[in-house]
């Protein structure tokens, strides 16, 4: 499903985010991105929606090429991606509903199909009955299921989490993952950058360790692998 070959990534400023990665991420793997802040885990993260490109190296999604991937073309990408922000990055103006609805609207889905799948994934993250609410009505958990709804809502084969549990509190992170655990289970492929030891030490999955832009732990079942 990803795979990066002797991926570099260097910025303007002269920082060199990612030093050479070679990875595999298979179709239906659940993995863990861990590492000190700074290591190269958002770029790595970003790389994988189109939001970076290499520097130099190849790196596929899918069989796509991101780094000859024309501008244009990002938005089909992206509808092969769901995406999870820690912030939600929920439109304030539009209500659940809607919020979750906007996705398929912008791939012109018919409203019948809209209506009927905006609410399967609604049900299925515990907010049905809130939909006609308003981001600001919400709590950060409830916020945190409606993003993750809208990134499942036209059922891609990946779904990518930057730190989808930072600004919740430990019960509501647990129902969080919960959620993850029956996505990657009915077959999406989930890739998650987390500094939540707890969590990676609980729900083993592959981890993969990330300093100083290089891979420096791959391991199956893995731990953080840090202090603190």
């Amino acid at each position: 499903m990803i795979q990066m070959k002797n991926v570099y990534k260097k910025y303007p400023n002269g920082i060199v985010a990612l030093n050479g990665l070679n990875v595999e991420i298979e179709q239906g793997e659940f993995v863990y991105i861990v590492g000190p802040s700074g290591a190269g885990k958002s770029t790595f993260i970003k790389m994988m929606y189109r939001e970076e490109r290499p520097s130099s190296g190849q790196m596929f999604v899918d069989d796509i090429d991101i780094a000859t991937l024309k501008n244009r073309k990002v938005p089909m990408l992206r509808r092969q991606i769901g995406v999870v922000f820690q912030d939600f990055k929920l439109l304030t103006k539009l209500n659940v509903y809607e919020n979750v609805a906007f996705a398929l609207e912008v791939i012109e889905e018919k409203p019948e199909a809209i209506k009927k799948r905006v609410m399967e994934v609604l049900d299925l993250v515990g907010l049905k009955h809130k939909a006609k609410m308003f981001p600001d009505e919400l709590s950060g958990g409830e916020q945190q299921r409606v993003s993750i709804a809208r990134s499942i809502v036209n059922m891609p084969k990946v779904m990518i989490a930057d730190e989808p549990t930072g600004n919740l509190d430990p019960e509501t992170a647990w129902d969080i993952m919960n959620l993850f655990e029956r996505i990657n289970k009915a077959g999406t492929t989930v890739i998650m950058a987390t500094h939540n030891q707890h969590i990676v030490n609980t729900l083993r999955h592959r981890v993969i360790a990330i300093e100083g832009g290089l891979i420096v732990r791959d391991v199956a079942g893995g731990d953080y692998g840090y202090e603190g």
